[in-house]
């Protein structure tokens, strides 16, 4: 999943200074993942017969998508890396995927889209927690 994140990595010139390499492939593959399946989570909502019940989760998966995109694409620029900015976006991307998932998490018995996003939440709050705890 994460060949072509890591070979462009590999690739950069200026490699990728005081973050691990597996990790940050790792946690930019997670970013990107879970802010598609947050949009699709959301768009899913939508969908659904009860959506008036749902506006909490559309709102969060939304919010979830927009911080773990702006994430994935700050991790991906290396040159000239500011590790206060990469901190400050690693830490707004964890908390706002376990909100996410404590949100979907409500849902997920009845709706599957609700599941899986909640576990790609889950999955990307924990790459930035590995990210982070390789910071310091």
């Amino acid at each position: 999943m994460t060949h072509h994140i890591s070979a462009m990595i590999d690739a950069h010139p200026k490699g990728t200074g005081v973050l691990a390499k597996e990790k940050l492939a790792e946690c930019i593959a997670a970013c990107f993942e879970c802010a598609q399946t947050c949009t699709a989570c959301a768009d899913a909502c939508l969908g659904e017969y009860m959506v008036a019940q749902l506006t909490a989760c559309i709102r969060t998966d939304l919010d979830c998508a927009d911080i773990c995109a702006a994430t994935g694409t700050v991790l991906t620029r290396q040159t000239g890396t500011n590790s206060a900015m990469v901190s400050a976006v690693l830490k707004a991307c964890q908390t706002a995927c376990g909100v996410c998932a404590e949100e979907c998490e409500q849902h997920a018995q009845m709706h599957e889209h609700c599941r899986i996003c909640a576990e790609a939440c889950r999955r990307c709050e924990a790459a930035c927690a590995g990210l982070l705890a390789s910071l310091t």
